[in-house]
């Protein structure tokens, strides 16, 4: 239940790979259901909450193979009215690397701490510090120039 409380969290995650709201929703539903489907397959190694994050991951990746093309932020179709963030920070976000959008927002959406993260992506809680300061130097020297503009 608490993860249904979740679902923005999961879906902004899920968004940032597809950049299309409503899409991103269809993949976080696709991910419970597979999740449900193979609950018995979760062998209580890692979190559960790290297996659920990867299952939206995987699910938005799938959507995004099977619809092509992506629409990215900052044009008119993939703008949704109730967008939180700017299209210039939209803009932005779609400059930098998938990994980089989705360390973000796990990090910021999803309130992970770099462990949670690490054990999602796969990834060294090293690593997870290094994107992290990579994608805000992007998107810092990106809106900098914007602004300065």
């Amino acid at each position: 239940m608490v993860y249904l409380r979740r679902f923005n969290e999961f879906c902004s995650v899920a968004n940032a790979i597809l950049h299309d709201r409503e899409r991103a929703k269809d993949a976080v539903q696709d991910a419970f259901v597979a999740a449900l489907r193979r609950r018995r397959q979760w062998r209580g190694e890692g979190s559960l909450d790290s297996w659920l994050w990867r299952a939206v991951i995987n699910a938005a990746r799938d959507r995004r193979r099977k619809h092509e093309p992506i629409l990215f932020p900052g044009t008119p179709e993939a703008a949704p009215a109730e967008a939180p963030i700017s299209l210039d920070l939209a803009d932005a976000l779609a400059e930098i690397t998938e990994r980089q959008r989705l360390v973000l927002f796990l990090r910021y959406y999803g309130d992970l701490d770099y462990r949670q993260i690490a054990e999602t992506l796969g990834l060294k809680p090293g690593t997870i510090a290094a994107t992290i300061h990579q994608a805000q130097e992007r998107l810092r020297h990106r809106l900098g120039a914007v602004i300065d503009g």
